[in-house]
């Protein structure tokens, strides 16, 4: 079994809260999956990435346990306009 850092150990257990808290509402478990998934691959050397995505998880995280919670914005990125 490989060991984990820090911020690592704290990604997982991020992932683990959204599990749980999407389990509840219709349509999150993949959609919480694929983010996940997603960003994944982004390299572990990337610290100030992987950060900010973290800290951006833990806000949208508030927002899912929120009760009034119906669905997940998201942003993408789109073709230049030109």
């Amino acid at each position: 079994m490989s060991r984990h850092n820090k911020l690592q150990k704290q990604v997982l257990a991020l992932y683990r809260h959204f599990l749980r808290a999407g389990k509840d509402k219709p349509g999150f478990l993949p959609r919480i999956r694929d983010e996940f998934r997603e960003n994944a691959r982004i390299k572990k050397t990337d610290v100030m990435h992987i950060e900010y995505l973290y800290r951006r998880g833990q806000r949208q995280l508030q927002q899912l346990r929120d009760a009034n919670t119906k669905q997940l914005g998201s942003f993408s990125r789109g073709s230049e306009p030109g």
